[in-house]
């Protein structure tokens, strides 16, 4: 059941974004030849207005055709003979939808089970945080310049910056803010080294509140992203610690099994929670200018808006077909690690 439902999830997530590219085209008047659910062999299919909606054989994501990589279509509701920015939008209409779609699954997560605060509830003795004075209450609102709204914000850079001399800490206590400089500290039968203190707990902030710390835990999400970004590139993480969509289903079917004996409410926010993360990442990782993705065509596009001249459609093809051939090489790598941790 639980691969079932990590199938339906990342497909709808994917659907998502395809139908940002679809609204934008449909805005822009640009012809959409086919928007479809899954991929390989049409099972079924139906043409409504000029763009026929198909179910395909493999129940994997979706696509919004539109004919980009055709150069000779002379229809002027081709998607190639509209306007540079109109062309902009539609592209960058994916991702965005990607991150809205996060950013409405975290609202609902809040609305129903709160966030986790940034404020102190308790601090640990022996540790810096005590030696500086820090007490409960205190509510933490940047590390080292980056500023805190959730703790996950705190957790992350921690994680992500483990060989810090020192965390400088600008925390409020009664309307005022204090600056520390704290040190991770490990002592026996720590897991991992420790600041020494520990949040509040969950905040649920009403309707309002939740609108605004959805919109924190996607920047949160969003600047993970990117630390894990950092991180393959500086090699603190490595292409064994990466997954792809077979590792994603065996997570989703994890959670699901972990939530499935506290009711069904647990088991939709949980997968909600999981969905928020693939949904920021898709959206983050289609804006990075690599060739076949959104972001390598809107570096085509931006180019030709500021030079006012298209760069041959060839050329581009030749490009995204060798992106995308390294894509799926990537891929291929990625899905035999997954086969390979799953014995």
């Amino acid at each position: 059941m639980g691969i079932i439902i990590a199938i339906l999830l990342f497909s709808f997530i994917i659907i998502f974004h395809e139908m940002g590219h679809f609204l934008l085209a449909k805005a822009n008047g640009i012809r959409v030849d086919e928007f479809s659910l899954g991929l390989g062999p049409t099972l079924i299919g139906k043409e409504i207005g000029g763009t026929k909606f198909s179910i395909k054989l493999l129940p994997f994501g979706g696509a919004c055709m539109m004919g980009e990589d055709e150069t000779t279509d002379t229809d002027p509701k081709s998607f190639n003979n509209k306007s540079v920015w109109a062309r902009i939008s539609v592209i960058a209409a994916g991702p965005v939808f990607n991150l809205i779609l996060a950013w409405i699954m975290s609202v609902i997560i809040i609305l129903a089970a709160g966030y986790t605060t940034a404020e102190i509830g308790e601090v640990t003795p022996g540790y810096s945080a005590e030696e500086q004075g820090m007490q409960a209450g205190d509510v933490i609102k940047e590390i080292n310049g980056r500023n805190v709204h959730i703790w996950d914000d705190l957790r992350l850079y921690t994680a992500a910056h483990p060989n810090e001399s020192s965390y400088e800490i600008v925390y409020e206590r009664d309307g005022e803010e204090h600056t520390v400089q704290l040190e991770l500290r490990q002592k026996e039968g720590d897991v991992s080294p420790l600041l020494g203190f520990v949040s509040a707990g969950t905040v649920r902030p009403g309707i309002l509140g939740s609108l605004e710390y959805g919109t924190y835990t996607v920047k949160y999400w969003i600047t993970y992203t990117i630390e894990s970004l950092r991180m393959i590139v500086t090699g603190q993480v490595g292409l064994n610690d990466l997954s792809g969509p077979v590792g994603i289903v065996g997570m989703v079917d994890e959670v699901y099994q972990a939530a499935a004996p506290a009711g069904a409410l647990v088991i939709l926010l949980n997968l909600m929670n999981f969905g928020v993360l693939i949904s920021a990442n898709l959206g983050v990782l289609n804006l990075l200018p690599i060739p076949a993705l959104d972001g390598g065509r809107l570096v085509f596009l931006i180019i030709e808006a500021v030079r006012r001249k298209r760069i041959p459609p060839e050329k581009e093809g030749m490009v995204h077909f060798a992106g995308f051939a390294a894509l799926m090489l990537l891929m291929i790598v990625v899905m035999c690690n997954d086969i390979i941790k799953l014995f």
